[in-house]
């Protein structure tokens, strides 16, 4: 029987209501968290020689002198038509956070492929050498990345492995980009713009940051291939194709892989939702023009609604990510329903 397509829009419909309700209280207490820990940002907004009168107007402008449900519902009100609020000085939150997202999408993408394609192998090799030196080498190594700390990751690729290598530390480009930037995106742009030299230089630059966000997740990828491998290989359709006399890399990456990746291919769709907020350390680390420095920028400077802008967008994305794999986990296999 085949699937009935009604059932996925079912489906996604009952999730993104959910979206709403978990937006919702994302909002919510993101809102009254800031506004609890720094009563009054006016003092900080105004600068350190401004007056008394200044600090007043700015509260005022700010409504920051009305009561906190009345800011709150002022606040919603405006969230729902589209006005994110602005910055301290000004600037508003929604278009800087949406011309910010391509680069961190690029960002964590890149991280993505690096985790495909070392995760999915050593994985394989930690499963067809279960228990065996191999297998103890490859758990050490991706144990180590989720017990380092995401900035001391950065930093040790940052300050010793980059020198080393001879690897731009920081920015998109070595130097500013003269060509159109319609994709706001470093190595798309380049392509399309013919300049095989800028993308070039751009993929430097996307190596160290995007090697230590997925050396911090690369553990989910290697212990679901591991897992899932190891349900596969004692099955006897692996079994027939090594009494057949196939290779052992015909037998572990065409026989045995292909059945295993189902789950780790919807594990590696709900760490992409995950990864973005990994970015606010390590885009401030590498310099990187994505939403992760903005929203750095955004909480130490206490730009409440910038703040409050990038949890919301960090929110969607967990959940749109989360939404996608469920979707693909039905698609690859037919015997999950979607409820």
């Amino acid at each position: 029987m085949g699937r009935n397509p009604s059932d996925l829009v079912v489906f996604v419909g009952k999730r993104l209501v959910q979206l709403v309700a978990v937006l919702f209280g994302v909002v919510t207490i993101t809102f009254f968290f800031t506004h609890i820990a720094i009563p009054n940002p006016c003092n900080v907004w105004s600068g350190p020689r401004a007056t008394e009168a200044t600090i007043q107007l700015c509260i005022h402008n700010n409504d920051l002198d009305k009561p906190p449900l009345t800011q709150y519902f002022s606040y919603l009100s405006k969230l729902v038509t589209g006005d994110w609020g602005t910055s301290p000085l000004g600037v508003p939150v929604l278009p800087t956070i949406l011309s910010r997202f391509p680069q961190t999408l690029e960002l964590v993408l890149t991280a993505l492929l690096f985790m495909i394609l070392l995760g999915i192998p050593l994985g394989v090799v930690a499963a067809n050498n279960s228990g065996r030196w191999q297998d103890h080498i490859v758990r050490t190594f991706y144990l180590s990345g989720w017990a380092t700390p995401t900035y001391l990751g950065g930093v040790i690729l940052s300050i010793a492995i980059g020198p080393a290598l001879g690897l731009p530390r920081t920015g998109a480009f070595s130097s500013f980009p003269t060509f159109p930037e319609p994709f706001h995106m470093s190595v798309l742009d380049a392509l399309v713009n013919l300049n095989f030299a800028a993308a070039a230089d751009a993929v430097l630059h996307l190596i160290l940051p995007a090697s230590a966000l997925a050396f911090i997740n690369l553990g989910i990828a290697t212990r679901m291939t591991r897992t899932s491998m190891l349900e596969v290989l004692p099955m006897d359709y692996v079994k027939t194709a090594k009494i057949k006399g196939l290779s052992d890399f015909l037998v572990l990456y065409k026989h045995a892989l292909r059945n295993s990746l189902i789950s780790t291919t919807t594990i590696l769709g709900i760490t992409a939702g995950g990864l973005l907020s990994t970015t606010v350390v390590i885009e401030e680390i590498f310099v990187w023009p994505g939403i992760g420095a903005y929203a750095f920028d955004a909480i130490t400077k206490y730009n409440f609604n910038g703040t409050i802008g990038v949890v919301i967008f960090f929110a969607i994305g967990v959940v749109v990510a989360n939404l996608v794999a469920d979707v693909l986990y039905g698609l690859l296999d037919p015997r999950v329903e979607w409820r």
